[in-house]
């Protein structure tokens, strides 16, 4: 998962979107910083609400009030830990510190709608879980795929749908109908994502198949995958769908689309076990259907076609 803050945002000059390597992001919404992007190579239902006491909070859009637990409501600040290098889901604004982005404008809603503050820290996203279940953020919010493996340690909330996409050079790139056309080739991924896990398993139905592995490059954050990719040091990018068409949108004609969508699934807002938080996070997420702002903060970001209905709205609804 993730990108170059360059390729992220129209207001930032051209410049860095070739030279890649001065423009990651530096700060988070407050003081985290991102960490460097070294690569390593391969080649190859739980508590759902928690049971912490709870305290009434948060007059929604509707006039209903959404309760939330006790300990939430007297920090009165919602933690929230993104990579902010996944542009248009997460990354960092024009001012170089800011998280801006489809999941900091629905933290924002999801806040206000429970009578929180939210703050949003950049975190490298395979820090994200871990940090969760160590009580260090209250929520992640980073394009997270809910699986079966991920809800052993969180409970997701699960808001939007988004398949898997490769993408390469516009000019000389590779010529790929489908994963299974990465046999050989060198496929740039953010560290514990989907992709990376998919690339690498993909990579042994190669070898399995007498073909040669996928060499697998994996990055802290989508910025190093990014210029792994425009560098020429790896042939593919691979990202979430939506991230992906947005990179590609925004490389002014350097990199496209290569092969189908693929693995469609739905992305869940982390929360920490037996928090307490899932269920009220749930019924803000419904009032923002309800009132129409789920809707527009999609649509602002221009992935609504990854909108889900009021009832595919899940407390752990991954199916693998």
């Amino acid at each position: 998962m993730r990108s170059i803050r360059t390729w992220l945002s129209a207001a930032v000059p051209l410049v860095c979107a070739v030279a890649i390597v001065g423009c990651g992001s530096s700060n988070s919404s407050s003081t985290t910083s991102s960490a460097a992007a070294a690569p390593t190579s391969s080649s190859t239902s739980a508590a759902a609400t928690g049971t912490g006491t709870s305290a009434s909070t948060g007059t929604t859009g509707s006039g209903g009030t959404i309760s939330v637990p006790a300990s939430i409501k007297s920090k009165g600040t919602l933690t929230v830990a993104s990579d902010a290098t996944y542009a248009p889901n997460e990354f960092i604004a024009s001012d170089g510190h800011t998280v801006v982005g489809m999941d900091a404008d629905l933290m924002n809603a999801l806040g206000a709608a429970m009578g929180l503050k939210v703050k949003i820290v950049n975190e490298t996203f395979d820090s994200i879980i871990p940090g969760l279940a160590a009580g260090k953020y209250d929520v992640g919010a980073s394009s997270f795929t809910d699986t079966k493996a991920r809800e052993k340690t969180v409970d997701f909330v699960d808001y939007f749908v988004a398949g898997e996409s490769f993408y390469t050079k516009a000019s000389g790139g590779a010529d790929i109908s489908g994963i299974a056309d990465i046999c050989g080739k060198t496929v740039a991924v953010e560290k514990g994502t989907t992709e990376e896990s998919d690339a690498q398993a993909q990579g042994a139905k190669c070898k399995k198949a007498g073909k040669a592995g996928v060499n697998v490059l994996s990055f802290p954050d989508q910025n190093g995958a990014n210029l792994a990719l425009s560098s020429g040091r790896a042939q593919l990018g691979f990202a979430d769908s939506p991230v992906a068409a947005y990179q590609v949108k925004k490389s002014n004609g350097q990199f496209k689309l290569v092969g189908p969508s693929i693995e469609n699934a739905p992305y869940g807002l982390a929360v920490p076990k037996n928090s307490g938080l899932a269920q009220p996070m749930l019924e803000a997420l419904k009032q923002l259907m309800s009132n129409g702002k789920y809707k527009a903060i999609l649509t602002k970001w221009g992935i609504q076609a990854g909108a889900i209905p009021a009832a595919q709205v899940k407390i752990n609804g991954a199916t693998s």
